[in-house]
């Protein structure tokens, strides 16, 4: 065997993610909501599909108050399982699951100690003299 070993220290973030995975047509964009690994390419194959996402307002009917709706269809139980297990949502998933009640309105929390680190003080530039010391060479 080779001395060549794997390190066994792992990365601090999430290795999977939720987020968005483009489909439809041209100028049609239809998202599916999928986990992935965090590494991974947009479009290639998620180890789940947890739901999709329409950004195109569907038509509202006309006289009505109701207003143009986006579509969001979701698989509520394995969301939960997925973050459960440590799978970090992107920006626009994280702005879905807000708009669903799964995530609060203050995630992520920011850190309770976020302190200003002050500025050194610089003092005035002082002057060194420097002697001139002769080179003497060993022979």
């Amino acid at each position: 065997m080779s001395g060549w070993s794997q390190p066994t220290t792992k990365i601090a973030k999430a290795a999977n993610r939720i987020r968005l995975a483009r489909f439809g047509r041209r100028h049609q964009p239809v998202y599916n909501i999928v986990v992935i690994p965090r590494y991974k390419a947009r479009d290639k194959l998620p180890i789940e599909v947890l739901g999709t996402y329409n950004p195109i307002p569907l038509p509202s009917i006309p006289g009505s108050q109701v207003k143009s709706t986006k579509e969001v269809q979701l698989n509520m139980q394995r969301t939960l399982y997925w973050l459960g297990v440590g799978a970090e949502p992107s920006d626009r998933v994280a702005w879905l699951l807000k708009k669903a009640g799964i995530l609060p309105e203050q995630w992520p929390k920011e850190s309770v100690v976020k302190t200003v680190t002050p500025k050194p003080v610089v003092n005035e530039p002082r002057t060194v003299s420097e002697e001139h010391v002769p080179q003497i060479r060993q022979r």
